[in-house]
């Protein structure tokens, strides 16, 4: 029978610095992967845990208990892996991509993009369902325009998480909401102040660098010869964006994402066999192995080669590695030790925002999971909020501009390692161009500090 006692602070620190260095120096001296580093900061972490108590019995169940909660989450990541394989041989993606560039101009591509993204996720609840419906569209698209991946990424990531923070179908959104213990609607209420602003200021970026495609410099010859090459490779008709229509819609009934995401996957299966002449030993290669182009034109068979349960393994070992380490830190108090530390410190309203968010992104970055990153700084600092005289809804804001959208900011990250496979871009490369969730966390510091848009019980006096 294990013997667990409270770590010390020092001991809290150690697996968390030793996973910061081994990342570092393991990426960017032998540029590995994040795979083994990550296992390495497992065995430190569970010799950690060991020393405060901990028996194997313990670091086994944190382990199982973190991969457990998202079970669902990586079976989804392999469906969806089967729904792109499925789209691209069904002619779904390169439909959409082609008459994607017939539709948009490139001057105001970033701009379109980022809102048609903001639009799926408000619907569907689901920054995940938008980047893999019409974010891999507008990937396409942007390829044809001669936009920067990771420019466009970005704005994919930056649209689709500001529907789903601001959707009352989401599930980070319910989850800060039961967190913080106050009204989901409240909650919602309370995160425009915050989000309406970071994303017009991120349009407003995306709108000056559109000015770049807009002025001279965009080729129309690729975009005539991605359209050309399509055409002669799929039959495109209207009738290929039935598919996403159906997720869509499936998404907004609320229908659970497993059958909702599968059931995509075999109508572009069906479409496949309809609208390409496939055979169904093609559409189940292209569910296991999704759909490789061979077209000879380098910017078309790099953009349709995609998909496939196989193209989704590197990120579900990354999301199971990742997550046994934060069940490790959880199961040993790790976590809490470290964010007391903090928690002692706080004196203003500013300053408690500030705590709440970076230990937010910490969590993404620790943790490696979204909804820890909302659960442990929530249940942490809803006393100190409490005992300043704020109103929940103030913490639950918070602990989304922190957590919730920076949680596709690191790769092994559950959602980041998903964004970044879905999306064909490495996190790391997105990032800088993310401008609304790199926005939002700087808003809601400012506010705090100027005192706009917090949320005091009556009665209160609280010093900002």
């Amino acid at each position: 029978m294990s013997q667990q006692r409270k770590p010390l602070f020092w001991e809290a620190l150690v697996p968390v610095l030793s996973m910061t260095i081994i990342i570092v120096v393991t990426i960017l001296k032998w540029g590995l992967e994040p795979h083994i580093p990550i296992v390495m900061a497992c065995l430190i972490a569970a010799i950690m845990a060991k020393k405060v108590g901990c028996d194997w019995n313990d670091i086994r169940s944190g382990m199982i208990e973190s991969i457990f909660r998202a079970v669902e989450a990586l079976i989804i990541v392999m469906i969806v892996g089967m729904l792109i394989g499925t789209w691209v041989l069904g002619g779904i993606v390169p439909g959409m991509v082609y008459y994607g560039l017939a539709l948009i101009s490139p001057s105001i591509f970033l701009v379109t993009g980022a809102i048609l993204c903001a639009i799926v996720s408000l619907a569907t609840g689901s920054a995940w369902t938008s980047s893999g419906t019409i974010g891999i569209a507008l990937m396409g698209i942007a390829a044809g325009l001669g936009v920067n991946p990771a420019l466009a990424a970005g704005m994919v990531i930056s649209g689709a998480y500001f529907g789903d923070k601001l959707s009352p179908l989401s599930d980070s959104t319910n989850v800060a909401a039961a967190t913080a213990e106050t009204n989901l609607y409240d909650h919602v209420g309370a995160m425009m102040y915050t989000t309406i602003p970071s994303f017009i200021i991120a349009l407003i970026i995306y709108g000056i660098i559109g000015l770049k495609f807009g002025g001279g410099d965009f080729d129309t010859s690729r975009v005539q010869l991605i359209q050309e090459t399509i055409l002669s490779q799929f039959h495109i008709t209207p009738w290929i964006l039935v598919p996403p229509i159906i997720v869509i819609i499936s998404a907004v009934k609320r229908i659970p994402a497993i059958p909702s995401l599968l059931g995509g996957a075999i109508v572009g299966g069906i479409w496949a066999m309809i609208f390409q002449g496939k055979g169904i030993g093609d559409v189940l290669s292209a569910f296991h192995y999704g759909y490789t182009s061979d077209t000879g034109v380098a910017i078309v068979d790099k953009l349709l080669t995609r998909g496939g349960v196989d193209s989704m393994m590197w990120t579900i070992s990354l999301i199971i590695f990742a997550l046994a380490f934060g069940g490790i830190l959880e199961k040993a108090r790790f976590a809490e030790v470290i964010m007391e530390k903090i928690i002692v410190r706080i004196k203003t309203v500013g300053g408690l925002v500030v705590a709440t968010i970076i230990t937010g992104i910490v969590s993404d970055f620790v943790l490696t999971d979204q909804y820890l990153s909302i659960l442990v700084p929530g249940r942490m600092f809803a006393p100190v909020y409490d005992k300043m005289g704020l109103e929940r809804r103030f913490l639950s804001r918070t602990l989304e501009d922190g957590g919730t959208l920076w949680s596709p900011m690191f790769p092994w990250n559950g959602c980041g390692a998903y964004q970044s496979a879905t999306l064909g871009v490495a996190t790391f490369s997105y990032l800088p161009f993310a401008f609304m969730n790199l926005i939002n966390p700087i808003v809601a510091i400012i506010f705090a500090y100027i005192g706009f848009g917090i949320f005091r019980k009556k009665d209160q006096n609280v010093s900002a």
